[in-house]
Parts: C-alpha cells; sequence; structure tokens
C-alpha cells in the first residue's frame, strides 16, 4: 500500500515491540527495500545480526528527483513529496530533492523535521538514531536525535562521503557538527577515518572499524595452479572498475614479454555488456565470462590464480573479503577499499588505479608468485586475524557498539 502525503507532510512510520530491547531507528539509503530491491545488503545484514539484542526499525530513503516545477515548491513550501510503503523492517520512503546536491542540506534537515514531529506523538520513540551515511543521513539523524533528545550514531561509506566533502566545502561546518557530536561512528575501513578527519579534525569520542559483513566468509583452501586471473563486478560499473586498465595492463604484459590471461565475470544489459566491451577492446588474453549466481562465485575463484580490481572509487569492496575466504590472493586499489587491514599481508597488493605498468607488475606477481602468495593465504585464513572478516565478529561488535552508546 502506498501513503500519499498532505500538506504538510505525513508519512506512516515503523513502530516498535512491545518488548524490553532497546528501541533503534536507524535511517539508510542503502537498505533493500519495495522500492528498490537491488540495494547493497551491508546495513541490512549488520541489522539483522542483532536482532535479538536490539529492537531495529528502519526508514529506507529514496530520493525521487521531481520535475522543475515541483523542486521549486519543494524548496520554496518545505513539502517533501513523500510516499512509503511499508516492510517487513520498517518504512520504504520516498522523498522529493533535486540532483546535483543542490539544497542538499535543507532538504535532508527538513526530512528530519518531518520525522521527528511525527514520532513526538508516537507512544514509544527510539533510544537512539542511527545514521547510515555521514553527509546525507546523517544531516537528518542529527535533526532527529537534537528534537527528541537522544543520542545518535553514524556509520561512514568512504566512497559517498569522501566524495561529498571533497566536493562540498560549504558543508563543513554542519558535517562536523554531525560528526564530532554523534555517541558513536562505525568506519567500514582505516583509511576512511583518516580522509574525514582529514576535513573535519579528530575526533574525540568513540570510534569503531569493522570491515563490511559478507555471507560468503567460509574459507576454501588456495588451490595450486590456477586457471588465470579473475576479476568479479557488474558491468554497468565497468568504469568505476577500472576495465580499461586492467586491459591496458594486460597489454603491457605482453609487450613485456609475459602474456596474462584474465576472466571478467560479471553480467549486465546488452548496453552494459556492449560499453564494457568497447572499453576493454580486442586486447589478448581477455575474457568476457558472463554473470555468476551467488552460489558459484566462491568456487569459480578458488579455481582462478588471482583476483584482480583495482577499483577508481570503493567503500570497501566485499568482493576483496569474498575473494580472500575463497583462496585468492588480491590486486586492490591503494588508499582505499580494504587500505589499512593488510598492509603487512604478502597476499594482498596494492596498486595506483592509475598506473596500468604497476598493475601489470602486480598481476604478474600474482601468476610468477602464486605458490607462496596462497601459502601465507592458507595460514592466514586459519588465523585470529581472519576471524574479524567474519559475520558472527562483525555483527556482534557492530551491535556492542550500540549498546555501548545507550549505555553512555
Amino acid at each position: 500500500m502506498i501513503v500519499n502525503d498532505k500538506m504538510p507532510d505525513t508519512i506512516a512510520l515503523p513502530s516498535f515491540a512491545d518488548d524490553a530491547r532497546p528501541k533503534v531507528l536507524n535511517l539508510s539509503a542503502d537498505f533493500p527495500d519495495p522500492i528498490d530491491p537491488a540495494k547493497t545488503r551491508v546495513i541490512r545484514t549488520l541489522i539483522d545480526h542483532g536482532a535479538d539484542e536490539i529492537d531495529h526499525a528502519v526508514i529506507s530513503l529514496n530520493r525521487i528527483s521531481p520535475s522543475p516545477a515541483a523542486a521549486v515548491r519543494t524548496v520554496l513550501t518545505g513539502h517533501l513529496g513523500l510516499t512509503g510503503v511499508p516492510f517487513d523492517h520498517g518504512l520504504a520512503l520516498g522523498y522529493a530533492a533535486p540532483g546535483r546536491g543542490l539544497f542538499h542540506r535543507t532538504i535532508l534537515e527538513r526530512l528530519g523535521d518531518r520525522i521527528a514531529s511525527q514520532i513526538a506523538h508516537m507512544p514509544r520513540g527510539p533510544d537512539l538514531v542511527a545514521g547510515h551515511k555521514l553527509t546525507i543521513e546523517g544531516l537528518a539523524v542529527r535533526r532527529i536525535a537534537t528534537r527528541l533528545q537522544v543520542p545518535y550514531a553514524i556509520t561512514v561509506q568512504g566512497d559517498t562521503d569522501t566524495k561529498i566533502l571533497a566536493v562540498r566545502p560549504d558543508l563543513a561546518p554542519a558535517l562536523r557538527r554531525v560528526y564530532h557530536d554523534a555517541r558513536l561512528v562505525t568506519f567500514f575501513a582505516p583509511w576512511t577515518r583518516a580522509a574525514v578527519e582529514q576535513k573535519l579534525g579528530r575526533r574525540s569520542g568513540p570510534v569503531a572499524i569493522i570491515p563490511c559483513p559478507t555471507e560468503l566468509d567460509e574459507p576454501l583452501p588456495p588451490r595450486p595452479g590456477g586457471n588465470g586471473l579473475i576479476s568479479v563486478f557488474h558491468l554497468k560499473s565497468h568504469t568505476r572498475k577500472n576495465l580499461s586498465a586492467m586491459a591496458e595492463a594486460l597489454r603491457l604484459a605482453l609487450i613485456a614479454g609475459a602474456p596474462l590471461t584474465l576472466a571478467i565475470c560479471g553480467g549486465g544489459s546488452a548496453e552494459d555488456i556492449a560499453a564494457a566491451k568497447a572499453s576493454a577492446g580486442d586486447t589478448p588474453g581477455l575474457v568476457f565470462e558472463g554473470s555468476l549466481a551467488r552460489e558459484a562465485v566462491a568456487a569459480r575463484m578458488n579455481a582462478a590464480t588471482g583476483f584482480v580490481l583495482p577499483s577508481r572509487r570503493e567503500t570497501f569492496g566485499l568482493v576483496f573479503i569474498e575473494a580472500l575466504f575463497a583462496g585468492l590472493p588480491i590486486i586492490y586499489p591503494a588508499g582505499q577499499a580494504v587500505s589499512g587491514y593488510f598492509d603487512d599481508c604478502p597476499f594482498a597488493i596494492a596498486v595506483p588505479p592509475n598506473d596500468p605498468a604497476a598493475l601489470a607488475a602486480a598481476m604478474r606477481r600474482l601468476v610468477d608468485e602464486e605458490a607462496s602468495l596462497k601459502a601465507a593465504l592458507r595460514e592466514w585464513q586459519t588465523s585470529p586475524e581472519a576471524q574479524r572478516f567474519r559475520l558472527p565478529d562483525i555483527g556482534g561488535k557492530f551491535t556492542a557498539g550500540l549498546l555501548q552508546s545507550l549505555d553512555a
């Protein structure tokens, strides 16, 4: 059922269970919902893991681009064109906002006001509000928490948050307040904290650094004598995933007398496939294998020599962790993705995304040193360090952080 708003904006907010568990209201634009079921499952996985200890309700945000006339009305009147679709975790909420970041802070803070005003009339409100990006949800969440006089927590998404911090210096004062006033800030990778605090200053309050969770975290022992290099991504993202640099690295290796093979696993529309193939060109050794079923990913990885993904921008990159648990040494983009987690591990090679020559050398290393790299990886897979990348450890730490924030 669609719940359409009237003036002023109203929505059917999710309610909390009538039990003793602490109540947390989550705002996330990255949560699978009836409006967009294809969103990443990271936040949902974290929330579901802690459901026995915390009563989570979710407002899943979906920005809807209005017509020019509606955009003017949104800005002038504050009418956000809210639509809501209830689902099992809470409410999928559509709100009108112009693209290109126009009136970004204004609209998100108004959205926070709308939500807070309705919660104030509910029989049971949240004990804590959680926003799952600093530069988007964080603006609304701080407004909600301030009006309801409850604490809030945020998670930081490296790609989006660092990009907005870079292109919108005018938002720095407001985002600095969001960052420093939060009861808890959670990062998915160490590099993200350094990038954020370069813009907003060192945080003195509690910080948690935990990896993103994946269900593909059962270790498969590395297999010697793999059948070549592999990369896995949706072909719609070929530019961001840096397919052209991978193709250029293959050409450079061939010129140097060390031909390599690279299988690209990933699906897409006919247009996505055509664009990806055009980006790669007629590169010897590069083949497109098509999409993989989720349950087939680990086995296909395990059969390969090494994993390659020098993305131009990457928040975390669950696929790197999935490759490691599938028994594959990895090449990842320096200064992002899993940077900071594997600095001293030979089986994880950081490469500047804009350096095809360095990428070619790293790809040759995956092949030439396959046996020793996989031996080191096998040792890591069976170590306590690997457990921090598995769901029980990740979900436990995330839930514990929220509970400690409530206790504080």
